[in-house]
């Protein structure tokens, strides 16, 4: 892997997935820095991946590659703390947080008279088992070089997908970034129907979490697409047709469009909220 620097600002849950990708994909440890101002998690952070740590954001501000991995409520005043050290450093900005565009960033940062390159990411939960799916944009001027090193990151937790409009990141939150939720909820109201009908808590949980992996798996691994998997498991006037009828009465694609144009609502929601 190539010799270039990266610097966390936050070193949470999601910091913490990239940084295990990063290191398993051979990047050294002593590449990588990560600012928190917890002791707690600056002592997690270097017991769990022997990298260097600091209280300081400015110390990780001076990486090549700066993630901004703080939640968004706080991202202003994190930013308002680094900008000097980020405008002599030009680091590569890399934002994870949700509801706040590029331009809010560059305001924040003040640097209108020579911009950063900056890229946002909307990275998902499972990336903390290498399972991730990433949206990635990048503003134009963002060279060819420097997308593909934030592509390669986040292709070590699971994989990356550009958009070309950075109003597209609320989709990708709407499709990705939230939406391991939906399938936890909806393995949650399978898992207790199976213990209504009989089953255990343990079997039924087991049953249906197996099932969930095997039918991602044949959606990624097999030839068809999941429109026609759907139709395969549907035999003429069977359970599963019957079961699937039902859910179509019901107008579960319906209610998943609700759901979906709620995500993209709230995340421009945010975007105001936070510009204030």
């Amino acid at each position: 892997m190539a010799r270039y620097s990266i610097g966390f600002i936050g070193a949470g849950n999601m910091a913490s997935a990239i940084i295990h990708g990063l290191l398993q994909s051979g990047m050294s440890a002593d590449q990588l820095i990560a600012s928190a101002p917890s002791d707690i998690t600056r002592n997690r952070i270097q017991q769990d991946f022997g990298i260097h740590t600091t209280v300081y954001n400015a110390d990780a501000a001076r990486a090549d590659i700066v993630m901004l991995c703080v939640k968004p409520q706080i991202m202003k005043a994190a930013l308002s703390d680094i900008h000097k050290t980020l405008i002599q450093q030009r680091p590569l900005l890399v934002s994870v947080a949700a509801g706040i565009t590029i331009t809010m960033l560059h305001q924040w940062i003040n640097d209108q008279d020579y911009p950063l390159a900056v890229i946002r990411a909307m990275p998902n939960t499972p990336a903390l088992f290498n399972q991730g799916a990433t949206g990635l944009y990048a503003e134009s001027g963002v060279s060819l070089d420097k997308k593909q090193r934030v592509t390669d990151i986040f292709n070590h937790i699971g994989i990356a997908q550009w958009v070309d409009k950075e109003t597209l990141i609320d989709a990708v939150i709407a499709v990705a970034g939230s939406a391991p939720a939906y399938y936890f909820l909806f393995m949650e109201a399978i898992r207790d129907e199976g213990i209504k009908m009989g089953l255990s808590p343990k079997v039924s949980e087991q049953l249906t979490l197996q099932t969930a992996l095997g039918a991602a798996t044949m959606a990624l691994k097999g030839d068809d697409d999941i429109t026609e998997l759907r139709r395969k498991v549907c035999s003429p006037n069977g359970t599963t047709e019957r079961a699937i009828k039902t859910f179509q009465k019901g107008q579960l694609d319906h209610l998943v469009k609700q759901a979906m144009e709620a995500v993209l609502q709230r995340s421009r929601e945010m975007a105001g909220e936070l510009n204030q």
